[in-house]
């Protein structure tokens, strides 16, 4: 009877780690940045029907890179979950803490155990009734989870992006401003092109947007906010 060949736990982890890696860094960026009265999600999206954005619940949105229906699975798991806790305590009770809180474990659950981990990233993000309250997560492919500071990014070269948003951001600027940064951003990648207007997805969660503080942003906002 043969043995069965042997891998060191810490072998398997790094194998894992690059391989979900790999897979993230191939899909396109998505950045968060805080502006004046909300928070902006935006990246490049050819698609108009595959959505890599989304609303979770009230004032909570979600984004998502890599493998698209591994984060779509998770963005939809993560509405019933708000459902669920709002129906049964309270709208307020559901934050983005908690939500990103359950993706963490999930995700860390599959990095752990499963054969193939998830080959994706999410971001989720709460606005709150003033600026000090606005929240927004990065959730890794392993579950690790971070609290970012007025922006961030994920997908692609996440570092250099980083970096082009750390110079461009300014506190409480304006929505057309924080469009600027974020598409210059993306489109100073050293394999990007420029990004015609309707290949952009856009959406806010806006102070001034109602009780539901997401909606989307069109094409022409976006061509008008970048003139």
């Amino acid at each position: 009877m043969s043995m069965p060949m042997y891998v060191p736990p810490e072998q398997l982890i790094k194998d894992r780690a690059d391989f979900a890696k790999k897979g993230i860094a191939r899909g396109r960026p998505i950045v968060v940045l805080e502006y004046e009265d909300g928070v902006l999600l935006l990246g490049e999206n050819p698609s108009g029907s595959l959505q890599k954005i989304g609303e979770i619940y009230d004032k909570v949105a979600f984004a998502g890179v890599g493998r698209f229906n591994e984060f779509e699975s998770l963005r939809v798991a993560g509405i019933r979950y708000a459902d669920l806790k709002g129906y049964s305590y309270g709208r307020a009770d559901v934050t983005a803490k908690g939500l990103a809180n359950a993706y963490a474990q999930s995700l860390g659950q599959v990095f752990t155990h499963e054969v193939k981990p998830y080959e994706i990233e999410l971001i989720v993000a709460e606005i709150g009734d003033i600026t000090a309250d606005t929240r927004i997560y990065r959730v890794q492919f392993d579950g690790t989870l971070r609290d970012l500071d007025h922006f961030g990014a994920i997908g692609g070269d996440d570092d250099q992006l980083t970096s082009r948003l750390e110079d461009g951001f300014e506190a409480d600027m304006s929505l057309a401003s924080a469009l600027r940064v974020g598409c210059d951003a993306i489109e100073s990648l050293d394999d990007a092109d420029e990004v015609a207007a309707d290949g952009w997805e856009v959406a806010v969660l806006d102070r001034g947007n109602g009780r539901r503080k997401f909606h989307r942003l069109d094409a022409a906002t976006i061509e008008a906010a970048r003139q």
